[in-house]
C-alpha cells in the first residue's frame, strides 16, 4: 500500500512514532497542479498532477552539541517509511554538531484543520478563465497579433509535526499567468503577467488589450545608445529587484561585513535611512490576497533558515519603515549571534508607495524610458548589491507625457539599495508578478518607481 493513500496527518504521526532520535520533525507536502499552455492563439496542452513529498528531520544530541539529518523523498510507500526515518537518523549521527542547533519549537497551538484532507486544485480552477482566454484569442486574430503563454495553478497542503508536540497545517494556493503578444513577423513582442490565488481576479481580455497598445507603440522604432536615463520601473521590475534585495538581507552576513547592509567599521546598517521617500518594505503572512504560511517551514538549513525553527510563528515585519532600515533576516541562531531580533524571511513582499497610477507618472514625464520587465538578473558585487540584467519585451520612449515609440533593449547595472535612495517618486502599490523570480517567489505588491538616472550600461539585441 502506498503512503499516498494514507491521510497526510497519519503519515506524519507514523513517521514520528517510528523515530528513535532525540528530536524529530516531519513535513508532508501534498502537491496538486493544473495548467494550460497556448501558442499562436490556440491552446496546445493542459494537465493536472498530484504528488506528495515527505521530509524527515532527525536531531541527535551529543557531547559536542546537537546534530541534524534531513532526508526528503517523493512517492514514499508504507514499506519505505521506516527506512526513510532511519536514513534521517543515520545522516544526523554521521554529521557534526549543527551550528544552528536550537531546541525544537514547542508551545504552538495545533491547527484546527490538521486532520482534514488536503486541499486540491483541478482544471475547474480555469472554469471562467478558459472561455475568456478563448475570446481573447479571437480578438487577437482579428487584430493581427498572436498570443502565447501559460497559466499554472498549484495548491500545496503542508502538514508539519514534531516530537515536541507541534501539529500545524497550511494550504498555499499559487497561480501565475504569463501572456506574450507578438506581431506576425515576430519583430514586436509585449509581455504581461499576473499573480493570483484562484484565477477569479485575472482578465485575459484586459491583458490582451494592454498588450495590443504596447505592440502599437512598437510600430515606431528609435535606437538609443547606452547611458543614464530617467526611467519608470513598473511594479514587476521593482518586485524582481527588491526580492533579490530581501534574499541578500542576511543579518549574519551583514554583521560579518560581507554585504551592502554592513556598516563600515563593524555592525549593520539597521537604523540607517535608505530612502528619502517614505517607503515601507514589509512582509505579512495575513496580507489580503498575498497570504503565506503563518509559521516557519524549513526543509533544510542554510542562509537564514534553519530546520530547528520549523513551526516558529511568523509575524508581520517591516524591513524598511518609511525609508529607514529596520530589520534584516535572521534565524533564532543568527539573531543570538548578531544581537538582532528574530526576523525570518516570509513568503510575500510589499512595498507601500504613493497613490498615482503608472499612466499618471508617464503623463508627468518630459523625456524618459518606460520598461516592461527585467530578466536574467545576476549579482555582480555583494558588497554593494550591484546587479546586472536585461530589459525584455518592450522598452518605450516617453516624450512630453506620451509614449512615442519603442527603443532597443539594454543591459543594466544597478543596486536596488541605491535605487531606493535615488528614487524620486513611487506610484500606487498593486499586486504584481515578478517575471525573473516567478518560479520561486510570486506573492508581491509593488508600486512603479521613477529613477532619474537609471544606468543602461550597454545596448542589448534581444527582442
Amino acid at each position: 500500500m502506498s503512503a499516498r493513500t494514507n491521510k497526510p496527518h497519519e503519515v506524519v504521526e507514523q513517521a514520528l512514532a517510528l523515530s528513535r532520535a532525540d528530536g524529530c520533525v516531519v513535513i508532508a507536502d501534498e502537491h496538486s497542479t493544473a495548467n494550460l499552455r497556448w501558442a499562436g492563439n490556440a491552446l496546445t496542452t493542459n494537465g493536472v498532477t498530484r504528488g506528495r513529498t515527505l521530509t524527515v528531520i532527525a536531531t541527535v544530541d551529543g557531547k559536542e552539541g546537537t546534530a541534524s539529518g534531513v532526508v526528503s523523498r517523493s512517492a514514499v510507500t508504507a514499506e519505505e517509511l521506516e527506512p526513510l526515518v532511519r536514513a534521517a537518523e543515520a545522516a544526523a549521527r554521521g554529521a557534526g554538531p549543527a551550528e544552528d542547533a536550537q531546541p525544537l519549537v514547542s508551545g504552538v497551538p495545533e491547527s484546527p484543520d490538521f486532520t482534514d484532507a488536503p486541499a486540491e486544485t483541478s482544471s475547474a480552477v480555469f472554469a471562467d478563465f478558459a472561455p475568456a482566454l478563448g475570446e481573447a484569442f479571437a480578438r487577437a486574430r482579428a487584430g493581427d497579433r498572436e498570443l502565447y503563454g501559460f497559466a499554472n495553478h498549484e495548491l500545496v497542503s503542508t502538514y508539519l509535526g514534531t516530537s515536541t508536540g507541534l501539529r500545524l497545517r497550511h494550504d498555499q494556493p499559487t497561480g501565475t499567468l504569463e501572456l506574450n503578444a507578438k506581431s506576425p513577423d515576430r519583430t514586436r513582442s509585449a509581455w504581461a503577467g499576473r499573480s493570483t490565488r484562484d484565477f477569479k481576479d485575472v482578465d485575459p481580455g484586459a491583458l490582451d488589450a494592454e498588450l495590443a497598445v504596447r505592440l502599437g507603440w512598437a510600430e515606431r522604432r528609435v535606437d538609443l545608445p547606452a547611458g543614464r536615463y530617467e526611467t519608470l520601473l513598473p511594479p514587476t521590475a521593482v518586485a524582481d529587484l527588491l526580492i533579490y534585495q530581501l534574499w541578500s538581507a542576511s543579518g549574519r552576513d551583514a554583521a560579518e561585513g560581507r554585504t551592502v547592509f554592513s556598516k563600515p567599521g563593524g555592525g549593520t546598517r539597521v537604523g540607517e535611512r535608505l530612502s528619502e521617500l517614505p517607503l515601507t518594505l514589509r512582509s505579512d503572512p495575513n496580507e489580503p490576497g498575498l497570504e503565506c504560511p503563518p509559521f516557519l517551514i524549513a526543509h533544510s538549513s542554510g542562509g537564514d533558515q534553519s530546520v530547528f525553527d520549523n513551526g516558529l510563528p511568523a509575524h508581520a515585519t517591516e524591513w524598511i519603515s518609511r525609508g529607514v532600515l529596520r530589520h534584516l533576516t535572521t534565524t533564532r541562531h543568527s539573531a543570538a549571534l548578531t544581537g538582532l531580533p528574530v526576523a525570518p524571511a516570509l513568503g510575500n513582499l510589499i512595498l507601500d508607495g504613493g497613490n498615482r497610477s503608472l499612466e499618471e507618472m508617464v503623463a508627468d514625464t518630459e523625456r524618459g524610458l518606460l520598461l516592461t520587465c527585467l530578466w536574467y538578473i545576476r549579482e555582480v558585487d555583494p558588497a554593494t548589491l550591484l546587479l546586472t540584467g536585461l530589459t525584455r519585451d518592450g522598452v518605450y520612449l516617453v516624450e512630453n507625457g506620451e509614449v512615442t515609440g519603442q527603443v532597443n533593449n539594454f543591459r543594466f547595472n544597478e543596486s536596488p539599495v541605491d535605487l531606493l535612495g535615488r528614487a524620486t517618486e513611487a506610484g500606487r502599490t498593486e499586486k504584481t508578478l515578478p517575471r525573473e523570480w516567478s518560479d520561486w517567489f510570486t506573492r508581491a505588491a509593488m508600486p512603479a518607481l521613477r529613477i532619474p538616472d537609471f544606468n543602461m550600461s550597454s545596448v542589448s539585441q534581444g527582442v
